[in-house]
């Protein structure tokens, strides 16, 4: 009884150290990765939480001003229109590149000739040098010598006046948006491809046998089967179009990388306060700003998403 016993103890130090050991080679995996988490962006996140109630320029002594910071954002201008020009920005990017992205999906997911080409031509943009197309997309819409103010020129009335598509508030928010439709579109084409692969083809056939119509069956049956994948396409939507920097600045920046305010947005502010007015309590508390209205958009989403799932 007594061997069977320490037998058994045996197995039980073996089977714990086995286990230990297995522990220890799986954190030694994830540890390079915690790591490099930890030193680039959980360090960084505690630092500009702690620097959004203080005021500091990058040397010297750190002065700790509380809520000034915060309460300086509601009256700061450039801030408010910075954050106005992002929701805009939000408004119409999103809805435009989920509605593109879904109709590329929904035709190149059927039998069509040159249906991998046209994929491939699609995702292209997407993968293309984001510099180069927007130098290109410049000289497109330049006002001066821009073909599609030269072929406007000859469409619309002798004497009208051309859009200012690089600098009027207008023209440019629209130009920003199409030109993020149309660079994005491919990736969540892609995203949406593997949704409608996962749509049980059955229920296709039945509502065909119930008479339903081709727009029927589209809302009936492939929206509420791909609506993960849509959920989770407008919250990467939602995210990237709060953080939109660099199509900005590379579509309407000048030598000196200063964007107008009416193409200002709410990431550059950011950085322009920081790194040009070396203002790094004031930008920590404007991207804090900016962290929780992504979050309360996100915590809004998920609640959605819940309750279209369940029914209710």
């Amino acid at each position: 009884m007594k061997d069977s016993s320490t037998t058994a103890d045996k197995k039980i130090k073996k089977s714990s150290k086995l286990g230990s050991r297995n522990n220890l080679v799986a954190y030694s995996f994830i540890l390079p990765n915690f790591i490099g988490f930890a030193i680039f962006t959980l360090v960084p996140m505690i630092f500009s939480l702690v620097l959004s109630f203080a005021k500091w320029k990058g040397t010297g002594k750190i002065e700790f001003v509380w809520l000034d910071n915060f309460t300086r954002l509601f009256r700061d201008e450039a801030f408010i229109r910075a954050l106005f020009n992002t929701v805009i920005y939000t408004l119409f990017t999103v809805p435009g590149t989920m509605v593109a992205a879904l109709a590329l999906a929904m035709l190149l997911n059927s039998k069509i000739k040159a249906r991998n080409l046209f994929r491939t031509v699609y995702f292209f943009p997407y993968v293309a040098s984001l510099v180069a197309v927007a130098t290109v997309w410049r000289f497109m819409f330049s006002p001066q010598v821009g073909p599609i103010n030269m072929l406007l020129s000859q469409i619309m009335a002798e004497g009208s006046t051309m859009p200012a598509w690089t600098s009027a508030p207008g023209p440019a928010m629209f130009l920003v948006v199409f030109f993020s439709v149309w660079k994005n579109m491919g990736y969540y084409m892609v995203i949406y491809l593997a949704g409608l692969q996962n749509v049980n083809t059955e229920l296709y056939e039945s509502a065909a046998l119930d008479g339903a119509n081709d727009w029927q069956r589209f809302k009936h049956v492939t929206i509420p089967q791909i609506s993960p994948t849509t959920f989770f396409v407008l919250m990467m939507l939602v995210i990237s179009s709060f953080k939109a920097y660099d199509i900005f600045l590379n579509l309407f920046a000048g030598g000196d990388n200063q964007l107008s305010s009416s193409t200002r947005v709410i990431v550059y502010q950011i950085y322009n306060t920081a790194f040009r007015g070396l203002d790094y309590g004031y930008a920590s508390a404007m991207s804090i700003i900016l962290f929780l209205i992504v979050l309360i958009v996100t915590l809004v989403q998920f609640k959605g998403e819940k309750k279209y799932g369940s029914g209710q």
